[in-house]
């Protein structure tokens, strides 16, 4: 790539350009004569040329060293130059993207020096979300294989001793892996979905996949319902895909880049920012946060100082990552997200609990497989969690509001949970939305019931953020945030931090978790009372675009990471990913309002459980 280079454009006032002939004449002498008088007109208008040249850049010379003054002319005068300096970088500077070294990353070891403890946490979190790989190979491989869903099969595996299906035991599917060419996968590394659902029953579960590593799966389905179970497994990507994922984010978290706007008076520039930038191409303005030393840099402007950013916005998405090749790794319909077949029946009947389980289980002739809980499942189209809270349904506006009265509600991340207070400002009309003179999805908002007294408000989290533009003044980290509650038993705090995070090493995300539970520890040490709820990440629609950028597979790695960082703490997990996963409407980053009801109803659950 080119060097990285600073945008800078200058107004200035003039004619419009126009082209002057140069116009030969024969006189009545004949042709030598002609031709002298041309030669004398092109020297006098060299002439005129070097002239406007040499003033036109004592101007500039002088309009840079007396900058400040030019900053006092007339504010008509100004604002021209402005939109005109404008109107030129828009239209003739391309944005210049810094020269990333492939073969390491600088994003892992920025911020402060973690501790040994930190270390060894980061350690055993990376070790447990751990991905099996395809072997390595002499040649590249090729799309031929590759698993290919259509070729592969699955099966439900019977029962001990050919019984009857009842409600509390658990179903098994196995599932095998053939390439492209029919023939029999011998590794694992495949991200597969598995769900168990009833479209009658209204009825939805998620499965647990198991891999085996030899091209052989198996998804497991607690039986929580009586009636017809169905079994579907999705290939989400390939072990080849993911291998591909895991590279690119090690190696190109630049592949989302940011930009800022520096402005001082009418000059303006915009220069390319990043949580992880080259140092060695261009002088750094460093916004590492003082507090929790999360680190963020722009390229430095060439004319302006770091002191006059304006804002921060989304710069746009890399192409050309991968090869051609590797492209073909990531189709729609044919291996992305593609339903594999079942072999034989892919759907049993479910009998009420059995009677006798003492019988039972003295005649089972080997141990049961382990038992892998789900957080819940779909019955009626209604979310029904297992264990802990019992869902309430809050139908009616009253319920809401009744819920909430007296209560201050912080929500604070990325849109996944803005959707959720655009869900409640137009679920409640009591809730007026203040306004903030905020730019549209991106924040701050307010909403308040001066009746109830409830006060409900959202925040974006610090960057990375890709949002369209957000003002520098505006660009808080959550741990800051939550360190400026008082909190207490009508204090909640809603926090969803994953989308953005998902270009960058899980490091990354890591550190980043690492401050925000200190911060809740430290708030719940001042005020025991207050309500945590953490939502989870959720699963989404692929494209090979999106793929690259935002898969699922990077955010079941990063979900992994959030539950084991706040297990054991006294906050409420809301889990994003099964109600997502168990769903049978098309997953979507933002998820259809029949999910978002019953995330809120159990948002509202958490805040007022059942007495």
């Amino acid at each position: 790539m080119d060097e990285p280079r600073s945008f800078i454009s200058f107004g200035h006032q003039g004619g419009n350009d126009g082209i002057i002939p140069v116009v030969t004449a024969q006189s009545e002498t004949g042709p030598d004569h002609g031709r002298q008088k041309e030669v004398t007109m092109c020297r006098n208008l060299s002439k005129y040329a070097l002239i406007f040249l040499f003033l036109a850049l004592s101007g500039l010379i002088f309009l840079l060293r007396n900058i400040h003054t030019v900053e006092n002319w007339n504010c008509h005068t100004v604002s021209a130059l402005y939109q005109l300096q404008s109107r030129i970088q828009s239209s003739f500077v391309p944005v210049s993207l810094p020269t990333f070294h492939h073969n390491r990353t600088f994003c892992a070891r920025l911020g402060q020096k973690p501790s040994p403890e930190d270390e060894l946490e980061e350690r055993y979190l990376l070790e447990s979300i751990a991905w099996p790989g395809p072997p390595h190979r002499s040649t590249p491989v090729t799309l031929r294989q590759t698993s290919d869903p259509v070729h592969s099969l699955f099966a439900i595996l019977p029962d001990k001793g050919g019984r009857e299906w009842h409600v509390g035991d658990q179903l098994e599917a196995l599932v095998q892996m053939h390439d492209f060419q029919g023939r029999p996968k011998r590794y694992g590394g495949d991200f597969i979905l598995a769900r168990l659902h009833s479209p009658e029953l209204g009825a939805g579960l998620a499965g647990t996949v198991l891999d085996h590593r030899n091209g052989f799966y198996s998804a497991l389905f607690p039986l929580l319902w009586v009636g017809v179970a169905q079994v579907e497994i999705t290939l989400v990507h390939s072990s080849e895909a993911v291998a591909v994922l895991q590279r690119l984010r090690e190696e190109r978290p630049d592949r989302v880049f940011f930009k800022s706007l520096f402005r001082l008076g009418f000059l303006s520039e915009t220069t390319v920012c990043n949580m992880c930038l080259p140092p060695d191409q261009q002088p750094l303005c460093n916004y590492t946060d003082l507090y929790t030393g999360e680190p963020w840099y722009c390229y430095k402007p060439k004319m302006l100082s770091c002191d006059t950013r304006v804002n921060h916005a989304k710069g746009g998405y890399l192409k050309h990552l991968i090869t051609n090749k590797e492209a073909l790794l990531f189709q729609s319909g044919v291996n992305i997200k593609v339903h594999i077949h079942s072999s034989g029946p892919d759907r049993i009947n479910v009998l009420p609990p059995r009677e006798d389980k003492a019988e039972v289980e003295s005649s089972s002739t080997k141990p049961e497989p382990m038992k892998l809980a789900p957080s819940g499942y779909y019955y009626e189209d209604s979310w029904r969690p297992l264990g802990g809270v019992t869902k309430r349904q809050f139908n009616e506006s009253s319920a809401i509001t009744q819920c909430l009265k007296n209560k201050v509600i912080n929500m604070y991340g990325d849109s996944t949970v803005r959707q959720w207070f655009e869900y409640l400002i137009a679920l409640v009309p009591e809730l007026k939305e203040f306004n903030l003179h905020s730019p549209k999805n991106v924040g701050p908002f307010m909403a308040v019931d001066s009746t109830h007294n409830i006060l409900l408000k959202y925040r974006c989290h610090g960057p990375p953020i890709r949002f369209s533009t957000v003002m520098s003044s505006e660009l808080r980290y959550i741990s800051n945030e939550l360190d400026g509650l008082s909190g207490g038993t009508n204090t909640v705090v809603v926090l969803s931090i994953w989308a953005h995070f998902s270009t960058f090493p899980v490091e990354v995300y890591i550190r980043r978790l690492r401050h925000i539970r200190r911060a809740l520890l430290r708030l719940l040490d001042r005020a025991p009372g207050t309500i945590v709820v953490i939502r989870s990440a959720n699963l989404q629609a692929l494209d090979q675009e999106v793929s690259l950028y935002n898969s699922d597979w990077y955010s079941l790695q990063l979900d992994k990471v959030l539950r084991a960082m706040f297990k054991g703490l006294n906050v409420l997990l809301l889990d994003a990913w099964q109600m997502s996963s168990a769903h049978h409407l098309p997953h979507a980053l933002h998820p259809p309002p029949a999910i978002v009801k019953n995330m809120i109803d159990m948002l509202l659950s958490y805040i007022c459980p059942e007495k």
